[in-house]
């Protein structure tokens, strides 16, 4: 089998995965999703994120050394949630990529009203404020870089099929 070739003909060293029971030439095709290409920004996303968390802990421990808002544990959690976080986001965006129409615009919003959800949480809990503002602008951090780079790893890992 030969490697798949672009528009202008030039071998391509990418594999991409979409339903082969298509014909090449319908025009009502979907989009061809490297599912590899993916995940593998959603893995690396995910690192980010839980890297976001600990930076954030680690700042708000530096400035308000006195607050109790961030142990151990609860640095540890943060950090497991917004893994967990990214890789959601991930599925999600293949899901929406096979599924939708204009399937990045519906990820930016859906993952921009869970980021707003999870700034606005805090404030809803008993700690001190100053603990509550420096988890909120954690949180925001955390979702900009999840919506920034699941929709980065989205865009880069779809293409439109050629019309033929």
């Amino acid at each position: 089998m030969t490697a798949p070739r672009d528009r202008r003909g030039r071998a391509s060293d990418e594999t991409w995965a979409y339903d082969r029971g298509d014909d090449p030439g319908d025009a009502d095709r979907g989009p061809v999703v490297n599912t590899g290409k993916l995940w593998a920004g959603g893995l690396a996303t995910a690192v980010v994120a839980a890297l976001v968390a600990l930076v954030g802990v680690l700042i708000v421990r530096a400035i308000l050394p006195s607050s109790r808002g961030f142990d151990n544990d609860d640095a540890v959690l943060l950090c497991l949630l917004a893994a967990a976080a990214a890789l959601a986001a991930t599925g999600l965006a293949h899901l929406l990529l096979v599924s939708t129409p204009r399937p990045l615009a519906y990820l930016g919003w859906i993952i921009g009203l869970v980021t707003a959800a999870a700034v606005v949480l805090p404030f809803t809990g008993g700690a001190p404020v100053p603990v509550k503002i420096a988890t909120a602008v954690i949180h925001l951090v955390i979702g900009v870089a999840i919506g920034s780079l699941v929709t980065g790893a989205a865009a880069a890992a779809v293409r439109r099929p050629p019309r033929y």
